[in-house]
Formats: C-alpha cells, sequence, structure tokens
C-alpha cells in the first residue's frame, strides 16, 4: 500500500490506551503492525483518571463502564479514535466526539450469538422453574415435581426489539418448536414464520416468554413499568438483555410477588457496580424464579475475540488508510489507496463553502490534487485528499489554515 518509511508519524510515536482488558487479540493487532507504544489496564477509569490518561493518547480503546465525556474529549487533544469493544457507544459523548472529529467506532454484531443463546438457555431453565429447584437441592431439599414446568415448543415468544440480536432469538427459537411474534419501531422484515405485531401491547398480550433487545433512549426508557406489566399473560416470563433503564424492577419485583410475572432473567440494570467484587443489590434478589446475571450476555471468549478483531480492525484500518466504514461521528468513507502519492485528511464543520476553499487553495499554490474524496453528514464533513508527494507538507499546511478546520492529519 504505502512506504512505511515515509508515514507521516513514525508508528513508535502513536499512543494506544486499551481499558477494561479488552482482548489480547487486539493489543496483538497493532504490536504485529510495528505499533510499540500500546498501554493496556483491566479496569476503567474515572473521568478524573481519564483527563490525565488521555492527554497524548491518538487511539483510545474502552468498553461499556469508561465514560467520555466532553471534559475528557477536551483533554484528549491528540485523539484520533476510539474503539468501543461492545454493542453500544452509550458512554460516549457522541455530540461531543463529532465536534472534536474524534471518530467512534463500535461492534455491533460481535457477540449477538453470544446473546442469542443464554436468552434461549433462560428460556428453557425459567420455563421449567429450575432456579427454584436448584436452590432447593442445594438446601438438601428433593423437590420432584412437574407441576408448573413446561416445555418451550409450542410456546409463544414475544420478541421486543427485531434487530441483530432480536433476529437471531427468532431464528433458535423457531428451531425449537416456538411460535415468534415480535414489535419493533421500526418496520422490519421477518424471518422464518415470525409475525410482527402492530403494537407492543399485542406482543405482551400474547407471549409466554418476552424477551427484550432494544437500545437504551428515550423512548424505551422504563419500556417495561407498573402499566405494561399489567398486559403480560399471567404468569408470563420476561427476560432483559439489552439495557437497564428499560425495565422498572421496583414493578417487576411486585409484579412476581403478586404472580402476574412468572419468572424473570435479567442482565442490566439501572445501577452496576463498578469493580468485579463491589457489592450489588436489586429489588429482585431472593424472589422465586429469577435468574440475575452480572452483564455478561454477550460475555464468552469468542464474542470478546470477535469484538477485539472487529473493533482493533476499524481502528487498524482508519489509521493507516482513513477509513471510516461503521463511524457514529465522522461521515463513513472507504477509500484505496492511491500509488505514488501522500493522503492527507481533514475533518470540518459542514457548513457552505469548505470544499471550494479547499480546492482554491490548493490551486493558488500549484498543488495538484491526484484523488479526492468527501462526505458529509449533518455536522461534519470529512475529506480525503492524495497529492504529489513532493509538496503534502505545503499541502498539509495550507489546509490547516482553512475556515471551519476541526483536525486535519497527513496520514502518509
Amino acid at each position: 500500500m504505502t512506504d512505511k518509511k515515509n508515514t507521516s508519524y513514525p508508528k513508535e510515536k502513536v499512543n494506544i490506551l486499551f481499558l477494561e482488558n479488552i482482548s489480547d487479540k487486539a493489543v496483538k493487532h497493532f504490536t504485529e503492525a510495528g505499533y510499540a507504544s500500546v498501554k493496556k489496564l483491566s479496569g476503567a477509569l474515572s473521568e478524573e483518571e481519564l483527563i490525565k490518561a488521555v492527554k497524548d493518547v491518538h487511539l483510545l480503546g474502552i468498553r461499556s463502564k469508561s465514560q467520555i465525556t466532553p471534559a475528557v474529549l477536551d483533554a484528549a487533544k491528540k485523539l484520533q479514535a476510539i474503539g468501543c469493544f461492545c454493542i453500544g457507544v452509550n458512554q460516549v459523548d457522541l455530540q461531543s466526539a463529532t465536534e472534536h472529529g474524534v471518530v467512534v467506532f463500535n461492534a455491533p454484531y460481535s457477540n449477538t450469538r453470544s446473546v442469542a443463546e443464554l436468552v434461549i438457555g433462560l428460556s428453557v431453565m425459567l420455563i421449567r422453574r429450575i432456579p427454584d429447584k436448584n436452590k432447593a437441592a442445594h438446601e438438601g431439599v428433593w423437590n420432584k415435581d412437574a407441576k408448573g414446568s413446561f416445555e418451550l415448543r409450542g410456546k409463544t415468544l414475544g420478541i421486543i426489539g427485531y434487530g441483530n440480536i432480536g433476529s437471531q432469538v427468532s431464528v433458535l427459537a423457531e428451531a425449537l418448536g416456538m411460535k415468534v411474534i415480535f414489535y419493533d419501531a421500526v418496520t422490519k422484515l421477518p424471518l422464518g414464520n415470525a409475525v410482527a405485531k402492530r403494537t407492543l401491547k399485542d406482543v405482551l398480550n400474547q407471549a409466554d416468554i418476552v424477551t427484550l433487545h432494544v437500545p437504551d433512549n428515550d423512548s424505551t426508557r422504563n419500556l417495561i413499568n407498573k402499566t405494561t406489566l399489567k398486559h403480560l399473560k399471567k404468569g408470563a416470563i420476561l427476560l432483559n438483555y439489552a439495557r437497564g433503564e428499560v425495565v422498572d424492577l421496583d414493578a417487576l419485583a411486585n409484579a412476581i410477588k403478586e404472580g402476574q410475572v412468572g419468572g424473570a432473567a435479567i442482565d442490566v440494570f439501572p445501577w452496576e457496580p463498578e469493580k468485579n467484587g463491589d457489592k450489588f443489590t436489586s429489588p429482585l434478589m431472593g424472589l422465586p424464579n429469577v435468574i440475575l446475571t452480572p452483564h455478561i450476555g454477550g460475555s464468552t471468549e469468542e464474542a470478546q475475540m470477535n469484538i477485539g478483531d472487529d473493533v482493533s480492525n476499524k481502528l487498524f484500518q482508519f489509521l493507516e488508510m482513513g477509513v471510516t466504514i461503521g463511524s457514529h461521528t465522522v461521515p463513513s468513507l472507504s477509500l484505496p489507496p492511491q500509488e505514488g502519492t501522500h493522503r492527507i485528511l481533514h475533518v470540518h464543520r459542514n457548513v457552505p463553502g469548505v470544499l471550494s476553499e479547499i480546492n482554491t487553495t490548493l490551486s493558488k499554490n500549484n498543488i495538484n490534487i491526484l484523488g479526492q474524496y468527501l462526505k458529509t453528514n449533518d455536522e461534519i464533513g470529512y475529506v480525503v485528499l492524495d497529492v504529489d508527494r513532493k509538496i503534502s507538507n505545503t499541502a498539509f499546511q495550507l489546509l490547516k489554515d482553512v475556515k471551519e478546520t476541526i483536525k486535519v492529519r497527513l496520514l502518509y
């Protein structure tokens, strides 16, 4: 692709910081490519700690605990990209990252199988009331009884949120002989024999088991509450392996105590401990036929390896070629290498006239543009320019002075 000796910024000076025990596969991806300054920490950092840690960092890798606030981004003067080694990007202030021209990647598909398999397994455990029988056996009580214990086959699974995970749960459930119905705020094509329902209430009324797979936003917070729980079939089972704010846990606890809900499996909570070993509390603790897990829906060795590979590859492609496919901030752009050129990345506020100024400025200075790529979103524009090697440094300096410029990088 590119003569590595001509890389504008020596690889040994590119600082990469991975937090929250990100897969070693991600670390290996960069070290094997010649990036020597790769630091990995096992835990998350507080805002104050992050502000100190990111001062000279070019690439930052996090999972779900580290909160990337505007203050953190203000302190990260050299930061080019953030890799969220998880499904969501809720932990990053995307508005601020956009304003700073920082690319944000994640891995929206890498752990879908892990979550989907666990949802099916939990459904079997709960519909058979295994948690109660397991507890009794550990306490020395023999409770061999078929009452209230059922097969999944022939039961109706209601899926709220028919995205990457919800649709895969749908396929697995049908393979076990379940009927699948779903509700999604956006029209989705059903897989197999799944049937879309017009409202949330329709799914709650008909499903024997309801599983949630929605994002955390204004429309989904407390989606399952005191009112919506009353729409559930009496004795139905509820699973939340989506986001902690989606279910009112106090209302759910009361519904279980009253017999309206026959069991629950919850993996995500409105408040979660900072680290392993910290005290955890929930209104669902000690209730019958309830399984509580510590936010491990996607935590399998396979998923972590896939996430590490996916996100590190996106970071690597951006660092080496300027590719932003999958970005949540800088516009998504993929481009081939151009032989015999130097590549410059220019991120600017999306206002009229910027591209014209770029081209006019370079033209006035007799700088030949051998390749140019532009993509914009509502707030910023991303221009990639391939220019003659002999005058790339001049072009770089000129582009820094273009009005509305946020960030410029001489890539190679």
